[in-house]
């Protein structure tokens, strides 16, 4: 969208405010059906307008809400044309004119299944018509809506956020404290060479790589190593024989990397300026648009909120039969909660005093990203899993952000140090890695996508919204700064 065609709809709006909830309504709905998604520019119209809900203080979930029941909406009734015209589907206008967009997308239908409408609509070149498509294969209704439901709950905040939080901070002013850039400048360099490290090491230890094949003829000279590594080889047909390596790395290196950094931390007055300066400098970023970011991320990193998520989907697994998943998962999560809670108790640290009500647990590590880490790594772990080898750095890296975020929101919001929030991640991996690690052994079938877990999910997203709304109130009274 151009300026003047942005300066355009926000003097319209800003003389007809009661129109912007059916603004975003309205645009999500043509962004998501297939016949006009093609040609409108939904993307830029739908920041546009989200920003002006930022700038005129509509409340975030009130636009999360509209524009997701519009995205909703939109592909309900693509879903009903592609029954309808099941066959025609080239005949009908624009989509005649773009004959590329249906072969794409049956393409992609047949290459997924039904969770090609959950990653369809994050997916730009086949989103417009994945719901066309899944109706003129025939998907029942029921499945359709499944998964229509739950990729919506996703999409909004992904699309609405990014402009709300731009026209928010243009009506608030915000100024970014001094080095404010050259800082970001340098923690996003270091935030890619770390992700450059991890995903190289995750992802280059694999069966075809030359050092899996140097440690697997190693193994094999001797008895008990032999042993060990037939043991944890996995036994799927198209997996047979291959051994967890890039996880035990993970799970041996992160545990190694935290045992240092907990002496240090715990022992030596090495990083205490460090944190300090790291505490001083985020504190000058305190605002409140960011504050009520940052607290409902933080929110989702809770204690209940994972929990919960765990139980779920123990209790899903255990449904399906999975039963060493489910006891896997829910060693993980014990292992998570007990290690945390010893090590604070261990370690002594004090958290920082900068809140209006901070917590009386020790700081080191910090229990929120300790979880986060664990969630999220077990998580893509899983779905990496049944993925082409080829593409599973696409789901460690989209599930790394969540966890970089409430990592993150732990600092700014004065309750953590640096190094509480390092250690946390560490110690998720490591248990994440060695947990994995473990079940290989009884890696037999694929986990896939049933009613039951969409269930298990929209259940868990609701709960969730549910938990952040009763708690944002006292939260936001929480973490004020003192």
């Amino acid at each position: 969208m151009s300026a003047d065609g942005f300066q355009a709809l926000t003097d319209w709006l800003s003389l007809h405010p009661h129109w912007l909830a059916f603004a975003l309504f309205i645009t999500a709905f043509t962004e998501s059906l297939a016949l006009a998604g093609i040609v409108v520019p939904g993307v830029a119209l739908l920041f546009a307008i989200a920003a002006f809900a930022g700038q005129t203080a509509m409340p975030l979930m009130q636009a999360l809400m509209w524009a997701g029941s519009g995205a909703i909406a939109g592909d309900c009734l693509s879903f009903a044309l592609g029954r309808l015209f099941h066959g025609r589907l080239n005949t009908l206008w624009p989509l005649k004119y773009y004959p590329g967009f249906i072969t794409k997308g049956e393409r992609f239908f047949r290459a997924h299944g039904g969770k090609s409408v959950i990653i369809g609509r994050f997916v730009g070149p086949v989103r417009p018509v994945i719901p066309l498509i899944a109706g003129a294969f025939r998907m029942p209704w029921r499945r359709f809506l499944s998964f229509n439901l739950a990729s919506a709950v996703g999409w909004a905040p992904v699309y609405i956020l990014p402009g709300y939080l731009v026209g928010s901070a243009m009506a608030a002013a915000l100024e970014p404290p001094p080095h404010f850039y050259p800082v970001l400048a340098i923690s996003l360099a270091i935030l890619a060479a770390i992700y450059l490290v991890l995903f190289r090491f995750q992802l280059g230890l694999g069966r075809d790589s030359r050092i899996y094949d140097w440690i697997a003829d190693r193994m094999e000279n001797y008895r008990a190593t032999h042993h060990f590594w037939r043991l944890y080889s996995s036994q799927r047909p198209d997996y047979a024989g291959e051994f967890p390596l890039p996880s035990l790395m993970l799970g041996l290196g992160s545990l190694a990397l935290f045992a240092l950094l907990a002496q240090l931390t715990v022992s030596t007055e090495l990083f205490a300026s460090y944190n300090q300066l790291a505490a001083d400098w985020l504190i000058q970023l305190r605002h409140p648009v960011l504050d009520g970011v940052f607290v409902a991320i933080t929110l989702i990193g809770n204690p209940t909120v994972l929990i919960s998520a765990a139980v779920l989907a123990v209790l899903v697994l255990v449904f399906r039969g999975f039963y060493a998943a489910g006891l896997h998962v829910t060693g993980a999560t014990a292992l998570a909660v007990l290690l945390v809670w010893l090590l604070k108790d261990v370690s002594g640290i004090d958290r920082p005093e900068l809140v209006a009500d901070p917590l009386a647990s020790g700081a080191f590590p910090s229990g929120h990203a300790t979880g986060i880490t664990v969630f999220c790594a077990l998580l893509a772990s899983f779905i990496a899993r049944e993925s082409r080898p080829g593409a599973r750095w696409q789901t460690y890296l989209a599930f790394s952000l969540p966890i970089v975020m409430v990592a993150l929101s732990r600092v700014y919001l004065g309750v953590h140090w640096m190094t509480d929030i390092a250690g946390g991640v560490l110690l998720g991996l490591a248990i994440s890695g060695l947990v994995r690690t473990s079940f290989s052994r009884f890696d037999n079938a694929p986990l896939t996508i049933d009613s039951s877990l969409v269930a298990a999910v929209l259940a868990w997203v609701i709960f969730a919204a549910g938990y952040v709304f009763q708690q944002w109130p006292s939260a936001m009274a929480r973490y004020a700064l003192t």
